[in-house]
């Protein structure tokens, strides 16, 4: 099976390239693609506080892609965990997944803050953040998980 994804947008502005930590303090703009979508598209968005962001991580080459276990940040104090035990962005399919603050909507520019995509990345999906999507009871996760996002945003 294939599957074929067209971006509905772009990321405009924000950081030129990936770093690992800082994306709290980076603005950005969703650019969506007005030969697809009208205004009405984002109707009601703005009543939203935070969106979550579907989008590819268009420069990882495709000899890059990981598939098996690597040390997060290639720190050998930190365990060897799986591609999917993980966030990077060396992932199989090459798709991130991030959730930011949504500033304001002017017709299909979407102004946003700490989502952590690169200018010129190809957005494939938006939908507006709902807690009750949250996780409900306890959240578990390692120590070497927390140690690594505590500069993230």
């Amino acid at each position: 099976m294939s599957l074929t994804l067209e971006p509905i947008g772009h990321v405009a502005g924000g950081r030129d390239e990936a770093f690992d930590d800082g994306w709290g303090a980076v603005s950005a703009a969703i650019v969506l693609d007005a030969s697809r979508f009208a205004p009405d598209a984002v109707a009601g968005l703005a009543d939203f506080s935070h969106l979550e962001v579907v989008y590819h991580f268009h420069r990882v080459p495709e000899e890059k892609v990981q598939t098996g276990a690597r040390h997060p940040r290639n720190r050998a104090d930190w365990p060897l965990v799986g591609i999917f035990a993980q966030r990077g962005k060396n992932r199989p399919n090459r798709i991130g997944v991030s959730r930011c603050r949504l500033l304001a909507v002017d017709g299909l520019r979407l102004e946003v803050a700490e989502l952590d995509a690169i200018d010129g990345t190809p957005v494939l999906d938006v939908k507006p953040y709902m807690r009750e999507f949250g996780p409900r009871g306890e959240v578990r996760q390692p120590a070497w998980s927390a140690e690594l996002m505590a500069e993230y945003y």
